[in-house]
């Protein structure tokens, strides 16, 4: 089949996911501008379309389109849409629906890549292809047990930090008390954004700069006490500031944008722990390879 003719199909499907579900994408396109916990789904369409262009032109692609696998991922999304729509409104809360009609239209575009593409070229894009589920909302009852993890997580770092530092700190869950000056971390203190913003840079360069499944699982598992500590150390400094140099620490521009150079210093270190396993990478590959080459001199 003509190729040109295959990505026309590819894009009258893709209009087809616009249509069907226009206003869930301009309600999640909402939700992302508006709160801070999904400000990462802004991200993940533009990178996804740059890793599968990155791909395509980095290997020949054979075109081989699987109309039986696509279609039946196609008819999936629609019933999974149908679960999220009006017909289910009195059991799903309307932020579940969102979830559900989101993973529809993700659905969609997987299985009309597949139906004009084919399963050899989904398996050579399957990351950028899966990558595309951070655009499903994380439903408000698991985003609030994780917005706890983090104020918590937070606290108790932001605790071992005074303690290490010799300044008196007493802790009743996510308040903080040191002489002069108590502390809580509120929900809006957790940091959800930047840390779900570094949680999905380092999937995407562990992805690029990492072979190893080892490698990379081991970086993305790594970005849960990155990004505590990083919190941690952001409350620490803001109250070390606000109790012993100037209390307009607590809420200036520091407080309000400083998070900004927090997150940086995060992705430093991310950016280390990634030279790190890289090394680690090229040593464990390197050792079969001398013991290949000193096995038949030993002999």
């Amino acid at each position: 089949m003509n190729p040109r003719s295959l990505y026309r199909n590819f894009a009258s499907l893709c209009a087809v996911s616009l249509v069907l579900w226009r206003h869930s994408l301009v309600a999640i396109l909402g939700l992302a501008l508006r709160n801070d916990a999904y400000t990462h789904i802004l991200l993940i369409l533009p990178i996804s379309v740059a890793l599968i262009c990155l791909k395509w032109r980095s290997r020949k692609a054979n075109l081989e389109p699987n109309f039986r696998t696509g279609l039946t991922l196609m008819v999936m999304a629609v019933l999974i849409g149908f679960i999220g729509g009006r017909w289910w409104v009195g059991s799903l809360a309307t932020d579940e629906q969102l979830s559900l009609r989101m993973l529809a239209v993700v659905t969609w575009w997987i299985g009309s890549f597949v139906c004009c593409f084919g399963t050899r070229i989904f398996r050579m894009c399957v990351f950028p292809l899966c990558f595309l589920l951070w655009l499903v909302p994380v439903p408000e009852f698991a985003l609030s047990r994780i917005v706890s993890f983090l104020q918590q997580g937070s606290a108790s770092a932001a605790h071992l930090l005074f303690a290490t530092a010799r300044v008196p700190v007493g802790q009743d869950g996510v308040v903080l008390s040191i002489p002069g000056l108590n502390i809580e971390v509120a929900k809006e203190c957790s940091s959800i954004r930047s840390s779900l913003v570094l949680l999905v840079n380092s999937m995407v360069l562990a992805h690029l700069l990492l072979r190893s499944a080892w490698g990379k699982a081991l970086v993305i598992l790594a970005i849960i006490p990155l990004s505590i500590a990083k919190n941690g150390l952001r409350i620490f400094t803001l109250s070390m500031l606000g109790a012993y140099v100037d209390p307009g620490f607590l809420h200036g521009r520091l407080h309000r944008h400083g998070g900004v150079v927090f997150l940086l210093l995060a992705l430093a270190g991310l950016f280390v722990l990634l030279w790190l396993v890289a090394c680690a990478e090229r040593k464990l590959t390197a050792q079969p390879a001398v013991t290949k080459l000193m096995g038949p001199m030993a002999v």
